[in-house]
């Protein structure tokens, strides 16, 4: 349908879609499950910090869902980022590529682990980073080193890759890798958007040597806070253990520590809602699709509107449902017309390189992401959203 992008006809098409409840956030959790008997377990037993089965069994839950060897637990996806960046061997001084287009955590993760954040662009077909821009920054940019690539305009080695799976949606993770491998660079996989993705058949947080999830309370299943770090490599696996527990030796009562560490790991508490969300995550990800289908349909055809959809070949979970509108004028007039009728919608994150604290930082050419954050609107997604058909 051609024509002007008009508010008023999105706004109508949102009120058929959601139900009539306002405030409506943009993602609440649900807790239908077995969470007030796991956590009152944990309270009757005494077992409410790091140690306990709640944890030992999350771990497991989310191994065997993800499709790795091992997981582990920890307090949120930053910690869990931070700790990843260290185990692939990023050291102070060095710069991790990263998209500008994805919340702030990600950069922060790099900050934490002494590193400086190099923003490259996205590509509008999965919103995630871009590789064959990513391709062409490094051959403008980069030069071999004898420990890695080497940034020829600042001098710092270029030491890790970090792809983001945006509102759930995979990136392109195969070309990605390939570009990565061509420069001797690790990846490592922000897959805290995106658990129940699938990347050609594979889950999310199974598709590089190093992944991590996100449990905060507005993620598909919540703990609370908390993240977990995923790996095949069992030798990685104990060394996150190690490190997110202060580095302590195993002794029945000595305390013993082998480095400086952090006290990085999830309580038998937070585990425990965690294990009764994961058995219901294959509703909240038939919910967010039903949710998504229905978006879709009622916008369809309005000007200057389009639905983000999951990349061909992808199963995305659907964390968020987007919409691209035709400028930013137009977003901040659909936002403006949401708020006022208590639909709680939200922007895209505001681009990381004009963030105060990273405007110094090297970043690639950004038209694209600077195109999508003008134009990307995140409707209300939570799964009581779907409640009703």
């Amino acid at each position: 349908m051609s024509g002007t992008f008009d508010p008023a006809l999105v706004m109508a098409a949102l009120r058929e879609v959601l139900p009539a409840a306002r405030p409506l956030p943009l993602h609440e959790p649900r807790f239908a499950g077995r969470e007030w008997d796991y956590v009152k377990d944990c309270l009757d037993t005494g077992w409410v910090s790091s140690v306990g089965s709640y944890v030992d069994r999350f771990e497991r839950l989310l191994a065997e869902r993800c499709g790795v060897a091992r997981a582990v637990a920890v307090v949120n996806g930053t910690a869990g980022l931070h700790v990843a960046l260290m185990l692939a061997g990023v050291r102070p001084g060095d710069e991790v590529l990263v998209p500008a287009l994805t919340f702030v955590a990600t950069a922060n993760a790099v900050v934490h682990a002494g590193a400086v954040p190099h923003f490259v662009d996205s590509e509008r077909e999965s919103l995630g980073l871009d590789p064959r821009r990513l391709a062409g920054h490094l051959d403008a940019v980069a030069a071999p080193g004898p420990d890695g690539p080497v940034n020829r305009v600042t001098g710092r080695r270029l030491a890790a890759v970090v792809p983001v799976h945006i509102f759930g949606h995979p990136a392109d993770m195969d070309a990605v890798t390939d570009v990565a491998g061509r420069w001797r660079l690790p990846v490592i996989e922000d897959a805290t958007e995106a658990l129940g993705s699938l990347y050609r058949g594979r889950p999310a947080g199974s598709l590089a040597r190093l992944a991590v999830l996100s449990f905060n309370g507005n993620k598909i299943i919540t703990t609370g806070g908390g993240g977990a770090l995923l790996t095949d490599d069992p030798a990685l696996a104990d060394a996150a253990r190690h490190l997110t527990t202060t580095a302590k030796r195993p002794h029945p009562w000595a305390f013993e520590h082998d480095r400086v560490a952090w006290n990085y790991r999830l309580p038998n508490l937070n585990a425990a809602l965690g294990c009764a969300q994961v058995e219901q995550l294959d509703g909240f990800l038939a919910a967010k699709r039903r949710l998504a289908a229905r978006y879709r349909e009622r916008l369809a055809g309005l000007p200057g509107v389009e639905m983000v959809d999951e990349p061909p070949g992808c199963v995305g979970n659907h964390w968020l449902s987007a919409i691209l509108v035709s400028d930013a004028a137009a977003r901040d007039a659909l936002l403006v017309a949401c708020h006022a009728e208590g639909l709680l919608a939200r922007p895209a994150w505001g681009l990381l390189h004009r963030q105060p604290m990273y405007a110094d930082c090297p970043r690639a050419g950004l038209t694209v992401a600077e195109e999508l954050e003008a134009r990307l609107v995140c409707l209300p997604s939570g799964v009581g959203c779907a409640d009703g058909f």
